[in-house]
């Protein structure tokens, strides 16, 4: 495995948002003088708590895990938050460009890295089951992922704003009113509209063929058998016969996609949904198809997520004052959150992060602009500092959280170790007698182990890594 990059530097490191060297994508004059925004490490410490809190603890409580397929849980806030945070520091982090050609150079290598532990962390270890061990059959390894998704968005937007940099600085100087913003980065808007045209145009307009998967799954009895699934139409979203799993299937190929789709927790699929469980006898054969929710059309539509925030990131540089940024942006989010649940609720677009449905976007975007609001009033006006302390310090290490955290690399190399029974082990333990039986409830005890023994224990050790001024820098 290539050497982790973990440097003593300032503590300009950004983790998950990508950052320019010439300044820091989470710095501006907030009083006339350089210093952190500390709102923006907050948000990105949040949004990476979230992450392990929904995926550690989602099983036991179903509410704030993946919607199955329709809907909008607290887990499907995660994605589109990291994205809308991609673009405020995308933003902030090339406000200042001397040289466009070395800014394009440090965009593609920074999402060179991205992709390269987006692919290892998928490919090059497995969890088998909770243990940590190396090697992929390469004829099965998923290509797309959360860190992919994000290189894509960060350099596409970073691109636009490197290269309209000196169109949208002039119209800025020489434009004036509430809306002349808007008009000064048209050409993001332009991209912005693109993409969701390109988007809506193939999801509707892509006929979807009959087609067919081998069940992978060791433990059903259709194992290695052949299933077909009928479709034959165009424009539809339910499941089965949408045009973003079609795409994925053409060009990824099947056994190159997720194998655990949300969709199986569905009650078209189980009886015990919204928990996981033994599919239904009658259940549908797509219930056993796999299915890439991190896939090459809804990443594309998902490249709005970050342009939204590159937006946000827009006002920090060109408004001064915190009630005309907070204005903008509550403003912003409201409409947008307005617009996605109109959208919803009419059944015009349904919220479906699977799809990265346009009315996903708003809603989860409208929700980012909402909570970076809240966080920069009670942060970086208010200085209400100390209470946010940990998710500042994860935020500012997010990387290291995101890998041995999240992606629970860390867990699972310490579930290796067991006594006499693979699940005899210390972790184990912990989350069974210090919390499970002492709180008489399985559900209540793995949340609090999740908030305690994970969240705020990395909370302490990104800390005491701050102290040290050590950060892991992508």
């Amino acid at each position: 495995m290539a050497k982790t990059k973990v440097e003593k530097k300032s503590q300009d490191q950004q983790l998950l948002v990508p950052e320019d060297d010439t300044a820091s994508s989470s710095r501006r004059s907030l009083a006339g003088n350089r210093q952190r925004l500390a709102s923006l490490d907050i948000f990105r410490g949040l949004t990476v708590a979230l992450m392990i809190l929904v995926d550690d603890a989602g099983g036991e409580w179903p509410v704030i895990a993946h919607a199955p397929w329709e809907g909008c849980n607290l887990a499907d806030f995660v994605m589109p938050f990291f994205l809308f945070i991609v673009g405020v520091s995308i933003a902030l982090s090339l406000k200042r460009i001397s040289n466009k050609f070395e800014a394009c150079k440090k965009v593609a290598f920074r999402t060179c890295k991205l992709l390269f532990w987006g692919l290892l962390l998928q490919g090059g270890f497995s969890h088998a089951p909770d243990r940590l061990s190396f090697g992929v059959d390469v004829t099965m390894m998923r290509f797309c992922g959360i860190l992919q998704r994000i290189a894509l968005s960060y350099l596409v937007v970073a691109l636009v704003e490197i290269f309209t940099k000196d169109s949208h600085e002039e119209n800025m100087s020489s434009g004036t009113g509430r809306f002349s913003i808007f008009k000064s980065y048209y050409w993001h808007w332009i991209v912005g509209a693109s993409v969701l045209v390109i988007y809506l145009a193939t999801i509707y307009g892509t006929y979807v063929p009959d087609w067919e998967f081998v069940v992978n799954d060791k433990d059903s009895v259709l194992y290695g058998k052949i299933q077909s699934v009928s479709c034959g139409l165009r424009g539809k979203l339910n499941p089965p016969c949408n045009a973003v799993g079609y795409v994925d299937r053409q060009v990824l190929g099947i056994n190159h996609m997720y194998q655990r789709p949300a969709w199986k927790r569905s009650k078209a699929c189980t009886n015990d949904s919204p928990y996981g469980g033994s599919l239904r006898q009658d259940a549908p054969s797509w219930c056993r198809a796999p299915f890439e929710p991190e896939g090459i059309l809804s990443s594309i539509s998902a490249i709005l997520s970050t342009i939204i925030g590159v937006h946000f990131g827009h006002i920090i540089l060109h408004l001064k004052g915190h009630s005309a940024r907070l204005k903008h942006w509550i403003s912003t989010g409201l409409v947008l959150l307005t617009l996605g649940l109109t959208l919803h609720f009419t059944h015009l677009m349904p919220l479906n992060k699977q799809l990265y449905s346009f009315s996903y976007i708003c809603v989860t975007s409208g929700a980012a602009a909402l909570v970076f609001s809240s966080l920069y009033s009670l942060v970086d006006i208010l200085e209400w500092r100390l209470m946010f302390l940990p998710l500042k310090w994860i935020g500012m290490n997010a990387m290291l959280v995101y890998v041995m955290g999240a992606e629970g690399m860390l867990a699972a190399f310490f579930n290796g170790w067991y006594y006499r029974h693979p699940h005899s082990t210390l972790i184990n333990w912990i989350r069974e007698h210090v919390f499970i039986r002492v709180l008489h409830s399985r559900r209540v005890g793995v949340l609090m182990y999740v908030l305690i023994a994970e969240i705020l224990f990395w909370g302490l050790v990104t800390g005491v890594f701050h102290r040290f001024k050590i950060y892991w820098k992508l």
